[in-house]
């Protein structure tokens, strides 16, 4: 045949110059296919099943099955679970099982999504990977360990550490900064051990590997051309179909591949390659690929010799464990994370940390409703389960909105990054998830058996999803019109956006909402609050009432001191405050009449009405006047606010903790940006590129002060024209009339914030600006979990939007003496662009005419307003640092209100005895309790043994199990006495859920023990860096002692627990032996009894829990 005609020209590219100590080694190229299937962004997840998601699993499935070699990564469990639950027959089901079983197929990152890093809380976070893991451990006992996280739009230092406490040896990120990554692929740091936390530090670090230029996509080598939407549903963006591999061909495949291979190499320190096979919704025709695949990938080998180059199908495990073999000794990156991502100079994807905003706080409002619910059921099921409801019935409804909060985490979900209708998608899943569980908290906190949808037989009602949250482009509706109906199972629901804190509020079964809590009927209202939190929260609930005469009494009829003022945005309503004080995990009661209707004709006391004053009109304009001169002022034991009546803006708070004073005004401001990428380039929802600073957005603004006995509220109307008749924007700053003693209330000012509609091509600030010499530093949260120091950065170009950074909970700016610390409700996007200045993005509406706009309308045109919530703290580093973490959970966690129609039986029922409060020391987080209803063994080894046998029948939930998750609030250093390690006794702390009997710790999403979990570990050449002061040992905590014999219905069966781990009928137990041992019954006493566990700075431990049954 003699030499192949491009056998000289491969010659050279052998000759490339390849560096690093393997540079004379043969390059092995691991080929790994993939398909990246967005669960929702250009199209809904229902037409991406109906066009391509299913039959990537089906046809990926029959050609694995085919040809032993080949291999598939799989990632996103949205898809497959659909596809596993709908579609797959039993015969696809034995192939997936056998497949998995030969490590042919891989499942990935193993959550429900490939989540965002930039705006998603941890907590949902964690709860996406918890779904898809237990999914994937339940139903075939695999455990996924690498992540792939190729799309996310940057990448955050808290996802890392997540991977880790869940057993990952590797993590893949992909988008990074541009001028980063290049600066990295010089330096070969594509690969490195991440520290992610720095109080973790290599206790949780991982390895992470940067995808290169190529990102996650294989270009050139698509043989099946792209999935098959309706015309008006093609992407533009991927139109090539390939020519099918031929021996007249192959030679320039080959070329293509070889020189590919040869830059590859040159990126990364050792001769192992990876090499991501696909990209948007490929390997819909798995067929097609992966015959074209075979020819090429064969011919290589076959020249394997000559190439320096072999070539083989491989998953991420073979890839890293070939990497982990090398035994290279790897640089260590610390707790700083990828963020902001630009992909190109005028690519700044900073706009996405604000797009949509109603979709970014309806979806953190249902996960705190999640949070709520989940360890409300949790405690009604323990330690008596009642008998008002089904709990299979119960299960299934905190089911649809622990699937609706997963599949909104997705990168193109939380980002407000999709098009409109996959937006209405998610607004739709979520709103009926809410509803879903808001029936089963009505059912539960009522506790009347006639309204309890969970009677079997009994058809639960529905609701129309308008009914909770806003619709994206809408004005909410405080309460539904009057007479109009509101279905069977939930009359009606709203989160108020009016008070401090606004709860959430479900209404008891009724034929129509009423327009009010008290005042349209006579016998007044009930209202059930629930605090989800682990301690005791003093708080102020609100809701709305028709008339301003009325009476709070509480559980035992007792007055309880209210406070009544003018709705700011009702007209004809009232805003009714009530101060409550609830214990951990708790309720209180009260009932709530027209003060005309108080019990037995007797006048009760009335609500306080508040004395309104006003500040005319005052246009805008440089203030003059001498700070401290005809200042108005609003105060309470912690703060005294300042207002200029000059121009009716905030002039300067007083802070008690320092007694000083701090210049600090608050104004709107926007961005203008471009819309015609003619003239350059534009603002989407992604990119944020203003045209220049920001302007002010309002000539006027107008003041009312409500002031009260419980509270007084600055309300600050912001109008855009002096001839104005309505504000585009408002201020409504509140401040609790509570001793310093309680502190979380007294030392926060709250706002709430309207802002909108807005013009076309604007973006929306508040500026905050302060006489603290912050010297533009800011400091902004990671997910809600840690905090990341941004210091100014002076670009070229576009240096306002690469300046700005994520806020999903927490930001703060500060001098030697002073902090001012921002806590959101939702995610932001946040920059200090002056010396003691801080701005956070709120709302944008945009228009522009790029391909995803036109094609697919991913745009951001509505005229919505949005209502963003903010809670302020001012003082020195010590308080705001003891402050700003659990008022951060109190924000985030506000109580949920229950309403049910007050009837004569309830006013003369005795007061029902709650169980114990679940109470935790001030630097610990409950941060979930619930029963996931999980159906496996704890033991691996058993587990995968009742696969096998119980194959192919769907495992029943397991209502025993209890998921328990702790996580420590500071950090190493942070606090002279909080951030030390606390030891906690989890029979005590747990003791209102009735006797516990065992404890298992577990990986973060449950599946592993930790006694079983062995990570890899790397060499590192900096071992310093993010070192810990304070180090856990290396096993977990030992549980022995507990003080009773288990009952018989307390089997190992019973509690899915390893027979091991569980034994009956002795009266004393010897010492612990081991890692990790549940042991039961001893009757000598134990110092100190029950479980002890101590939880170092930082650190997220998570348990199963088993309680006895009464």
């Amino acid at each position: 045949m003699g030499l192949p005609r491009w056998l000289p020209l491969f010659a050279q590219l052998v000759a490339l110059p390849l560096s690093g100590t393997w540079a004379q080694d043969t390059i092995r190229v691991f080929v790994v296919p993939h398909s990246h299937m967005d669960v929702g962004w250009l199209y809904t997840v229902q037409e991406s099943m109906r066009v391509y998601a299913a039959s990537v699993y089906t046809t990926v499935v029959r050609e694995l099955a085919l040809r032993d070699h080949r291999r598939f990564i799989a990632v996103e469990q949205e898809y497959f679970r659909l596809w596993w639950d709908q579609m797959a027959s039993r015969t696809q089901k034995l192939q997936v099982r056998e497949l998995l079983a030969h490590g042919r197929l891989e499942f990935v990152s193993g959550g429900q999504v490939m989540p965002d890093e930039a705006v998603t809380h941890v907590d949902d976070q964690i709860l996406q990977l918890t779904e898809g893991h237990g999914f994937l451990y339940e139903t075939f006992g695999v455990r996924p360990q690498f992540s792939w996280q190729a799309d996310a739009f940057g990448a955050s230092a808290t996802t890392p550490t997540l991977f880790a406490l869940a057993g990952f040896n590797a993590h893949v990120i992909s988008r990074i900064d541009y001028e980063l990554k290049e600066a990295m692929v010089h330096a070969k740091q594509m690969q490195f051990v991440w520290r992610g936390s720095r109080s973790l530090a290599e206790q949780q670090e991982i390895f992470t590997h940067v995808l290169d230029y190529y990102g996650y996509c294989t270009v050139g080598y698509s043989w099946e051309g792209d999935a098959p939407f309706p015309a008006r549903l093609q992407d533009m963006a991927y139109t090539n179909l390939n020519d099918p591999v031929t021996v007249h061909n192959i030679e320039t495949y080959l070329e293509s591949f070889v020189l590919s291979v040869k830059l590859r190499a040159s990126w990364y320190r050792t001769p192992h390659i990876l090499w991501p096979w696909g990209c948007d919704r490929k390997f819909f025709n798995a067929g097609m690929q992966f015959a074209n695949m075979d020819l090429l990938l064969s011919f290589i080998n076959t020249h394997s010799s000559q190439l320096g180059i072999t070539v083989e199908y491989a998953t991420l495990s073979s890839y890293f464990q070939a990497v982990h073999a090398h035994n290279a000794t790897w640089d260590v990156r610390g707790h700083q994370d990828f963020l902001p991502y630009s992909s190109e100079e005028s690519q700044v994807w900073t706009g996405f940390y604000a797009s949509r905003s109603p979709l970014k706080g309806l979806a953190r409002r249902a996960s705190a409703l999640l949070h709520a619910g989940e360890s409300m059921f949790t405690r009604y099921m323990w330690p008596r389960p009642g008998r008002r409801l089904d709990p299979g019935w119960a299960l299934k409804q905190l089911q649809k909105l622990r699937w609706a909060v997963s599949e909104v985490q997705h990168h193109d979900g939380i980002t407000g990054t999709q098009a409109v209708q996959v937006r209405d998608m998610f607004v739709g899943h979520l709103r009926a998830g809410v509803q879903a569980v808001l029936r089963l908290m009505a059912s539960i906190v009522l506790g009347r058996p006639r309204d309890s949808p969970g009677a079997r037989g009994r058809r639960v009602g529905s609701t129309r999803s308008e009914r909770w949250g806003r619709p994206a482009g809408m004005t909410p509706r405080p309460w539904p019109s009057p007479g109009e109906p509101c279905g069977a199972a939930l009359a009606c629901l709203f989160l108020l956006h009016g008070g401090p804190p606004p709860p959430t509020v479900v209404h008891e079964n009724s034929k129509e909402c009423p327009p009010s809590v008290a005042g349209s009927e006579p016998e007044g209202r009930l209202a059930a609050v629930y605090n989800p939190l682990a301690w005791t929260v003093t708080t102020l609930i609100n809701l709305t009432v028709s008339v301003p005469q009325v009476t709070v009494t509480d559980e035992s009829g007792h007055p309880v001191e209210a406070q009544v003022q003018r709705s700011k945005e009702i007209p004809h309503k009232y805003d009714l405050y009530v101060l409550t004080t609830i214990p951990g995990l708790s309720y209180r009661y009260y009932s709530i009449r027209p003060t005309e209707q108080a019990p037995d004709g007797k006048q009760a006391p009335s609500a306080t009405m508040t004395i309104t004053s006003e500040l005319d009109l005052k246009p805008r304009k440089l203030r003059t006047r001498p700070r401290g001169q005809n200042l108005v002022s609003v105060k309470n034991d912690c703060y005294t606010v300042f207002l200029d009546p000059d121009t009716n803006l905030m002039h300067s708070i007083w802070e008690r903790w320092n007694n000083r004073t701090v210049s600090v005004t608050q104004e709107f401001l926007e961005y203008t940006v471009n819309g015609d990428s003619n003239d350059g380039p534009v603002s989407d929802n992604y990119v944020f590129l203003p045209k220049g600073p920001a302007d002010p957005a309002w000539e006027a603004v107008r003041v009312e002060i409500e002031r009260g006995r419980l509270l007084t509220e600055i309300r600050q109307y912001f109008y855009r024209t002096m001839d104005a008749k309505e504000h585009t924007y408002a201020i409504y700053s509140r401040l609790a009339h509570v001793p310093p003693a309680r502190e979380l209330l007294c030392g926060r000012l709250e706002q709430e914030l309207r802002v909108g509609p807005l013009e076309v091509n604007r973006e929306a600030i508040l500026r905050t600006s302060t006489d603290l010499h912050s010297l533009r530093v800011l400091h902004s949260d990671s997910n809600a979990f840690q905090m990341q120091r941004r210091l100014p950065r002076d670009y070229l170009a576009h240096a306002i939007s690469r300046n700005y950074y994520p806020m999903v909970q927490s930001a703060y700016i500060e001098d030697s003496r002073s902090r001012l610390v921002l806590l959101s409700e939702q995610a932001h996007g946040v920059s200090s662009q002056g010396d003691g200045e801080v701005e956070v993005l709120l709302h944008r509406r945009l228009w522009n005419n790029l391909e995803l706009t036109q094609y697919f309308n991913v745009s951001l045109k509505d005229p919505s307003i949005v209502r963003p919530v903010f809670w302020l703290l001012l003082g020195p580093p010590s308080m705001t640092t003891r402050l700003r973490p659990r008022s951060g959970l109190a924000l985030q966690h506000r109580p949920v209100v229950v309403l049910g129609r007050l009837t004569e039986a309830d006013s003369k029922r005795p007061v029902a005895r709650q169980q114990e409060a679940v109470t935790l020391p001030p630097s610990l987080h409950l941060q979930i309790l619930s029963i996931p209803g999980w159906n496996y063994s704890s033991d691996h080894s058993e587990h995968l043994q009742n696969l096998q046998k119980g194959f192919p029948r769907k495992a029943r939930a397991d209502l025993r199990r209890v998921l328990l998750r702790l996580q420590h609030l500071y950090e190493i250093g942070e606090h002279r006495v909080l951030s030390r390690p606390v030891t906690v006794n989890l029979k005590s702390v747990l003791r209102g859920l009735g006797t516990l009997v065992a404890v298992e710790e577990r990986s973060l999403t449950g599946t592993w023990s930790v006694n079983s979990l062995q990570r890899w570990r790397w060499r590192t050449r900096n071992a310093g860096v993010g070192a810990r002061v304070w180090v856990l040992p290396a096993r977990p905590f030992r549980l022995c002692d507990l003080e009773r014999p288990l009952a018989p219905s307390d089997s190992a069966a019973a509690l899915n627990l390893p027979e091991q781990l569980v034994r009956r009928g002795f009266g004393s137990v010897p010492a612990c032996q081991g890692s990790t041992q549940v042991c039961a019954g001893s009757s000598r006493p134990s110092a100190p009894q029950g479980p002890v566990v101590t939880i170092g700075p930082k650190e997220i431990r998570t348990f199963f829990a088993h309680f006895q049954r009464q």
